[in-house]
């Protein structure tokens, strides 16, 4: 699992320090709380309700964006949708099998470049497809059936 308490930056190596992300963000946001690489300017936020613990790996801007791209496929699916929240923990362990991590580490947030890279592979794979269950409550994508106009 990460370290939710990072001193040494996940990217770089440097020194980690933990205070208000207004350094990141010019204004506090969501928790108020952030871990800032001193070297490379990495970050990651924290949780609310839990304001020490980092939400995931501290991340560059190729990282922020990897994530901003997975999670653009990714939501489509769920957010929005009837038993969203079904849906979301069920694409995470569908991901999980496709990626083969276990699904306790698969969030976007834990991933590192290389896997935000290949996660978006799979989900590009799917992107346009339709995600149904079978009779066993597993996840499948086919092509959707597009009416004829």
């Amino acid at each position: 699992m990460i370290n939710t308490h990072p001193t040494r930056c996940n990217i770089c190596g440097g020194r980690v320090t933990y205070g208000s992300n207004a350094r990141v963000y010019s204004r506090e946001y969501g928790s108020g709380y952030c871990y800032l690489c001193e070297r490379c300017g990495a970050y990651v936020g924290t949780h609310k309700p839990r304001p020490r613990e980092a939400l995931g790996l501290l991340a560059d801007e190729p990282m922020r964006t990897g994530k901003k791209m997975c999670h653009a496929i990714f939501d489509s699916f769920w957010k929005g949708k009837p038993k969203a929240g079904k849906k979301r923990h069920d694409l995470y362990c569908w991901l999980a099998h496709e990626m083969e991590i276990p699904v306790e580490g698969c969030h976007f947030g834990y991933f590192d470049i290389g896997q935000l890279r290949r996660a978006y592979i799979i989900l590009r794979g799917v992107q346009h497809k339709q995600m149904k269950y079978d009779n066993c409550g597993n996840i499948y994508f086919e092509e959707a059936e597009h009416e004829a106009g």
